[in-house]
């Protein structure tokens, strides 16, 4: 966790001492628009871990504050940056303090409320407070917030039609999927126009099959519905396990719908909400999210795209900002 007490900051953003106009700032901290902007870290080449993710932020976390090596501002930003996009709050939480102090990087607010507030996404107390005296961010998120370069990226565009459900090939089901789960959603996928391993591969992740199980924030079931996205989709008791199942494939073909069949933006919807996928033109940037897609994916042999109903609703007004973004940063295909 970061070294700085959430009452201190609070304190410290509604005395207003990171507000001044640098004229008015402490002795010290006078030219603060000659202070270094740090760059984008570069691409990663391969697979990052955790562990790999909390080594960056601990790093940075030494050079901020000189622990055994020599202080380095603008190197400290970078690896917390590079730690932010892999969705870790308290880089996400450092990065942004040290952008409204300012700590030997040029000031800047507006990046700091987006990290403030995806810290504060992620339950992180501190970066609640903080972005409660912020205010709403304004503007899209920074690029410390974006998918990293090595996020798989979709290919093609994702077929339009049911009948090419039968070309994908798919995994066998879960080694720990009940036989009677397994042959419920074989039977009832195809009236959702779902792939079936795609359904299991959800469940596993939700529940890992458990019919009773119940989240911290009233998620019920196989499919973990929560109450809002329940009633969204007709379903009168969450508990059943076959109206749990069924309210869970009608929610997925809805989102295959509305994000035309990426199973990127789908899979993290599921997990994080559609507005989240908006706001951050992609997988948004928490820990959790991102490991839940990335392992669904993985376990369902790679697959990105997968068949969509146009008539179920319309696309989300967001698909072509992020294939633009995609285009031009050379990865969209």
């Amino acid at each position: 966790m970061p070294r700085y007490h959430p009452t201190l900051l609070l304190s410290a953003l509604l005395l207003g001492l990171c507000a001044l106009p640098a004229a008015a700032q402490p002795a010290g901290a006078a030219g603060l628009d000659a202070l270094p902007r740090p760059s984008t870290p570069p691409a990663e080449t391969g697979p990052v871990v955790p562990a790999q993710v909390e080594r960056w932020r601990r790093e940075a976390e030494a050079l901020e504050h000189g622990d055994g090596v020599p202080r380095d501002a603008v190197a400290a930003a970078q690896l917390y940056c590079r730690a932010a996009r892999f969705g870790d709050p308290v880089a996400q939480f450092n990065l942004a303090w040290m952008l409204v102090n300012p700590r030997g990087i040029a000031r800047d607010d507006a990046q700091a409320a987006h990290l403030f507030a995806a810290a504060a996404e992620q339950g992180m107390v501190q970066a609640q407070n903080m972005l409660a005296a912020m205010g709403t961010p304004q503007g899209p998120p920074p690029a410390c917030l974006r998918p990293p370069d090595s996020d798989p990226a979709p290919l093609a565009a994702a077929p339009k039609k049911s009948a090419q459900l039968a070309a994908i090939k798919p995994p066998p089901p879960p080694a720990n999927a009940p036989a009677a789960i397994v042959r419920y959603v074989d039977l009832h996928a195809p009236d959702y126009q779902l792939a079936p391993h795609l359904v299991l591969a959800v469940m596993a992740r939700e529940s890992n099959f458990d019919p009773q199980a119940l989240s911290p924030k009233n998620a019920q079931g196989l499919m973990q519905l929560i109450p809002e996205t329940a009633a969204r989709f007709k379903v009168a008791k969450p508990s059943d396990p076959a109206q749990n199942i069924r309210g869970g494939m009608a929610y997925l073909r809805w989102l295959l719908a509305y994000f035309e069949g990426d199973l990127l933006l789908t899979l993290a919807a599921y997990n994080a909400g559609e507005r989240a996928v908006e706001r951050y033109q992609g997988v948004p940037p928490y820990a959790e999210t991102r490991n839940y897609v990335l392992r669904i994916i993985a376990s369902m042999n790679g697959q990105l795209v997968h068949p969509f109903d146009p008539s179920v609703t319309s696309p989300s007004p967001m698909l072509p900002l992020r294939r633009a973004g995609l285009a031009s940063s050379g990865r969209g295909k």
